[in-house]
């Protein structure tokens, strides 16, 4: 069975959380702070999206989780005996292709409509309620009311977006790193996470640079 693609119509299913088991392979990870406000959103609501399964392929009778793991453990946590689920006939490759994009594929909040909606929500419940259930913090959520609203562009550019750079690095390079962008200078209007990215480049810049015209002895990338 290959290129297997779920059904075109999907039905909620609710099925016990003790035959929901999670992909080994499931790359998501959450932090306990913003877990903890997945289990506040759904215990203040009763709501939450259903839980994407399929067929567990090994075990009869159960079902593996191909998005929602979160969910799953936040319910738990909450008392929770069964889940709403969406069950999906796919395949290995497919269900692999999904874990990798169903927690990935997502668009971006326009400045402005987030602004209003967040100084909306503020009115209606305090910032410091509303931060123990959205993504940002108290005082994120501060700085954000309190931009003005067209100071904000209606329809963004987005080749100005930042685009996030993941890598990993020992504690003894990340102290390296860390004391380099310590250094930097912060330009009249720029942000610090915007001085740093601008270093980060200009180190790139400069290695470049050696690499193109030929690294000295004992010099390497």
């Amino acid at each position: 069975m290959q290129n297997q693609k779920p059904k075109s119509e999907s039905t909620i299913k609710t099925i016990a959380l003790s035959k929901l088991i999670a992909h080994p392979g499931n790359p998501n990870a959450m932090s306990d702070a913003t877990f903890r406000k997945l289990v506040r959103n759904i215990k203040r609501t009763g709501l939450y999206e259903p839980i994407v399964v399929r067929p567990h392929p090994k075990k009869k009778g159960c079902f593996e989780i191909i998005n929602g793991h979160h969910r799953v453990k936040a319910l738990e946590k909450l008392g929770r005996k069964e889940a709403d689920c969406v069950v999906w006939e796919v395949d290995d490759e497919q269900t692999s292709v999904l874990l990798a994009t169903l927690n990935r594929l997502c668009g971006c909040d326009e400045p402005a409509k987030k602004i209003a909606l967040l100084k909306e929500l503020t009115t209606r419940m305090g910032t410091a309620e509303l931060a123990k259930i959205l993504p940002q913090t108290a005082k994120q959520i501060e700085q954000l009311t309190n931009l003005k609203l067209n100071a904000v562009p209606l329809k963004p550019d987005v080749g100005q977006f930042a685009i996030p750079l993941v890598f990993f690095v020992t504690a003894e390079q990340n102290k390296i790193v860390e004391e380099a962008l310590g250094k930097v200078t912060i330009q009249q209007g720029q942000t610090k996470a915007k001085g740093r990215a601008a270093a980060i480049a200009r180190i790139a810049e400069h290695f470049l640079a050696k690499a193109k015209g030929g690294l000295s002895d004992g010099e390497k990338l």
